[in-house]
C-alpha cells in the first residue's frame, strides 16, 4: 500500500501474518451472490417497494406497494442506507449522512509505474483518488470528489459521462498520474458510484419478526474499504444466531451484541478519513505536511487495521446467549 501526496510516495506498512486484500470489482461481487442464491432456489423479484408490515405469533407478511404479500418467519431488511425496513422498525430512526464526496471509477489505458498488486492512495489538487494496476492490462482507479451537495444515484446518472469526465479532467489537471488516468479512460466506461454517505449509529436493530443487516444497519463510507465484507459479516453472525438460538428475540438480541461494537468501530475510522478527503482551503494548503502523520493515525496497521482484517467467523462454533 502506498499513499501519495502531490509527487511525494509514502509506503505504508501492512499487517504481518494476513494475507494481501483481494479487490473484487463490485458487479463480480453482485453476479457471484446472484448466481449462487438463484442456484440454492433463492427468488428474486424487481421492482417491489415494501410499505408496512403485519405480524402475527407464527410469522410476518410483508405488503409492496403494488399490492402483493409475502410472509415468512422474520424480515430481514438489507435494503441499503435508506432501508424502509429500518424506517418501520423505528419512525424516528435516524438516516445517512452525506459525507461531502461523490465516487466515480473506471478504468485507464495508461500504464502506471508501480509494482504489481500495490494499491496506491493519492490526494492531488482536486481531490482523492485511488489506482491500481488490473492484471488484464490497463489501470483501475477511483475517485472521492468533493461536492457542496448530495445527489441521488439516479440524479447523477442522469448527467452525461461525458459531462463527468471533464469535470474529473479539470479537477486532476494538474496530478501526474491522476492527469494520465482521466485522460485515457473512455467517457462511455465511466462508472458513477453517486454521493458517499456514512450511517450515524442506529439505536434500533429489529423489533419484533423485523431485523436489519449491512447498509440497512451499518453503512461506514467506502473509506473503510469495509463495507460489503462488514454487511456480509452481519449476515453470517445472523444466520448462526438462527440457527443456534431457541427463539426470535434472543438470535436479534445475540445478533446485535455480535456485531454493533466492531461495526461502529470501523464506521468512526471511516469518518476520520472522510475528513481529510473532503478538506477547507486551510487545510488543503497544508495537505503536504499534515497528510502523512494523519494517514498513519487513520491506517495505523496493527491498531486500526489489525481488528478488521484479523475477524473471523467460526462457522461451527454454537452461539450462546451470552455472545459477545
Amino acid at each position: 500500500m502506498v499513499m501519495a501526496v502531490g509527487r511525494k510516495r509514502i509506503a505504508l506498512p501492512g499487517l504481518t501474518g494476513v494475507p494481501p486484500l483481494q479487490v473484487v470489482h463490485r458487479n463480480e461481487l453482485h453476479r457471484v451472490l446472484h448466481d449462487r442464491a438463484h442456484a440454492d432456489g433463492v427468488v428474486i423479484e424487481h421492482g417491489k417497494r415494501l410499505v408496512d408490515v403485519r405480524e402475527t405469533g407464527s410469522g410476518i407478511t410483508a405488503r409492496f406497494a403494488d399490492g402483493s404479500t409475502a410472509t415468512g418467519d422474520v424480515l430481514i431488511g438489507a435494503d441499503g442506507i435508506r432501508s424502509a425496513v429500518r424506517a418501520l422498525i423505528d419512525p424516528d430512526a435516524v438516516g445517512p449522512k452525506f459525507t461531502g464526496l461523490l465516487g466515480f471509477e473506471a478504468v485507464a489505458r495508461h500504464e502506471v509505474e508501480v509494482e504489481p498488486g500495490t494499491m496506491t492512495f493519492a490526494f492531488g489538487r482536486g481531490g482523492y483518488y485511488l489506482y491500481w494496476p488490473e492484471p488484464g492490462g490497463g489501470t483501475w482507479w477511483g475517485v472521492n470528489l468533493p461536492q457542496q451537495r448530495p445527489m441521488s444515484l439516479t440524479e447523477a446518472r442522469a448527467v452525461p459521462p461525458a459531462d463527468w469526465m471533464r469535470t474529473l479532467r479539470a479537477a486532476y489537471a494538474d496530478d501526474d498520474p491522476g492527469r494520465e488516468l482521466m485522460l485515457t479512460s473512455r467517457e462511455d466506461e465511466l462508472q458513477v458510484v453517486g454521493s458517499l454517505h456514512i450511517m450515524p449509529p442506529v439505536r434500533h436493530w429489529h423489533r419484533g419478526r423485523m431485523v436489519l443487516v449491512g447498509d440497512a444497519a451499518h453503512a461506514p463510507s467506502n473509506s473503510s474499504g469495509q463495507g460489503a465484507s462488514l454487511a456480509i459479516e452481519s449476515a453470517v453472525q445472523l444466520a448462526r444466531c438462527l440457527r443456534d438460538l431457541p427463539d426470535i428475540p434472543s438470535a436479534f438480541a445475540a445478533y446485535e451484541r455480535l456485531r454493533r461494537g466492531r461495526v461502529e468501530a470501523v464506521a468512526a475510522r471511516a469518518a476520520k478519513i472522510n475528513r481529510t478527503k473532503a478538506p477547507g482551503p486551510m487545510a488543503r494548503a497544508l495537505m503536504p505536511v499534515l497528510m502523512p502523520m494523519l494517514m498513519r493515525i487513520a491506517m495505523n496497521p496493527e491498531k486500526t487495521l489489525g481488528p478488521e482484517q484479523r475477524y473471523v467467523i467460526d462457522w461451527d462454533a454454537p452461539v450462546t446467549t451470552a455472545a459477545r
